[in-house]
């Protein structure tokens, strides 16, 4: 029994040991586990996958039936009041159309392309957001720490205050002083563990669960030198370019498809009627060329409709190459300020530390006042504020450059967990199968298990 209630104790304590502690990159799996926007965005990206299995089956013969029952009341002068039963199976496909089709599969690739860089993009969101949970979170948990350090000071020094004005050292301002400065510290307290209640409500929307007691922040992650290396690397990779891009080549496409809209489509058509007898009662074959000739200036108006889409996804990709410099040198310059502030920091803490013990002491041989000591660890309760904001800042702006450079995904950060395979249902759904087929039953199962 004792061996069990130890076993017992051993094991109770090694779990609350490993849920007590959360880790940045807790933070960001979580948010990726557990991301809505994620699931929706993964739908649209599959419905994009459709889309070219659609423009892949536009290329392909269509194949229908049709069944008829006909009441025959005559038949040669003869009344025979019966019915006729008639199956007619019949085949077509378009032989030529200038391109047109081909057109509307290199739209729909490039349309898949788009989607998967908008993934991406909502990814990085996901991430982003849950980094800012966590790092508000532990400063709003650094922050009730120094308040309640803070107040627990302030209460000693309004203790002093009073024995000294026992023995008549100081006057009863020194004592009222203090009183105020608790009260003070006591409304700050307050209004830090309302910031922490808000954070970790923020917190659990970006990652699904409230946080434990999150751990130290980990090393940064590796960032470009120079801001003209970040810029260079943001053109190459940036996802809102990068679906500019492909807009613009859809645009492209469209007009070549539009222009191609005005050109004759070659048909062949194919058909066999049977009777009720299973006879062959009819058969048909054609070939038809045809070609708008007029359509009150639609097909026109259709071009020009493409041109100016055309053109405005050109200054829409312009547009975007401007906002991502913008957007990376607002980032770069963030970090150069964070890391000045953290150094400025750090010195302002060594100095206030040095001038509140050296108050204290002066105060203690009674050539100081208490309100000389409590400005002075009001001092140094500001510059520990200043280095816990600068190193959030510090934190941030590190990863919201990263996702300026479209480099805040799960691999690259190789947070070690599996993602989500944009190829799979690609694969499935690209030679656009029919539900009939093996395969067409594979991917049904696929869409079925994504749904859960």
């Amino acid at each position: 029994m004792r061996f069990w209630s130890f076993l017992l104790i051993f094991l109770t304590v090694f779990l609350v040991q490993q849920t007590k502690a959360e880790s940045l990159s807790d933070a960001m799996i979580a948010a990726y586990k557990n991301s809505n926007l994620l699931a929706q965005n993964r739908t649209v990206l599959r419905a994009a996958d459709e889309e070219l299995a659609t423009a892949v089956s536009d290329l392909r013969p269509i194949f229908a039936y049709s069944a008829s029952r006909v009441y025959v009341g005559e038949k040669s002068g003869v009344n025979v009041d019966t019915f006729a039963n008639y199956l007619t199976l019949s085949g077509s496909i378009e032989l030529y159309n200038f391109g047109r089709g081909k057109l509307s599969k290199a739209a729909a690739q490039e349309f898949i392309l788009s989607a998967r860089q908008t993934l991406v993009g909502v990814e990085q969101s996901v991430l982003l957001t849950a980094v800012n949970a966590f790092v508000d979170v532990r400063l709003a948990q650094e922050t009730v720490s120094l308040r309640q350090n803070n107040y627990r000071l302030i209460s000693q020094e309004l203790d002093a205050a009073k024995a000294r004005f026992e023995v008549g050292e100081i006057t009863q301002t020194d004592v009222a002083i203090a009183q105020s400065r608790l009260a003070a510290s006591r409304a700050n307290l307050a209004a830090a563990e309302g910031t922490l209640l808000v954070g970790r409500e923020a917190y659990k929307v970006a990652t699904g669960a409230y946080p434990n007691d999150v751990v130290n922040l980990p090393a940064l992650p590796e960032v470009p030198d120079t801001l003209d290396a970040a810029i260079a690397l943001a053109r190459a990779s940036n996802v809102d370019l990068a679906v500019a891009r492909h807009t613009a080549k859809i645009a492209d496409l469209g007009v070549q498809s539009a222009r191609a809209a005005l050109r004759p489509t070659l048909k062949a058509s194919a058909s066999a009627g049977y009777d009720d007898g299973g006879d062959l009662d009819s058969t048909g074959l054609s070939v038809t060329l045809s070609q708008t000739i007029y359509a009150g200036g639609a097909s026109a108006s259709a071009v020009r409709l493409a041109v100016n889409g055309q053109n405005r996804a050109q200054a829409a990709l312009r547009q975007a190459a401007v906002l991502v410099d913008q957007s990376v040198a607002n980032n770069w310059s963030a970090l150069k300020v964070a890391k000045a502030g953290i150094d400025a920091a750090k010195l302002q803490i060594e100095a206030s530390q040095i001038a509140y013990n050296g108050v204290r002491e002066e105060a203690s041989l009674g050539s100081r006042t208490t309100l000389d000591v409590l400005n002075a660890e009001q001092d140094l309760l500001d510059a520990k504020d200043a280095s816990l904001s600068a190193e959030s800042r510090l934190y941030s702006g590190t990863y919201a450059l990263l996702a300026s450079l479209g480099m805040l995904t799960v691999n690259h950060l190789g947070l070690g967990m599996p993602t989500y395979d944009v190829s799979t249902y690609y694969d499935a759904v690209k030679n656009a199968p029919i539900s009939q087929s093996a395969q067409g039953k594979r991917l049904d199962k696929l869409l079925k298990s994504l749904g859960k």
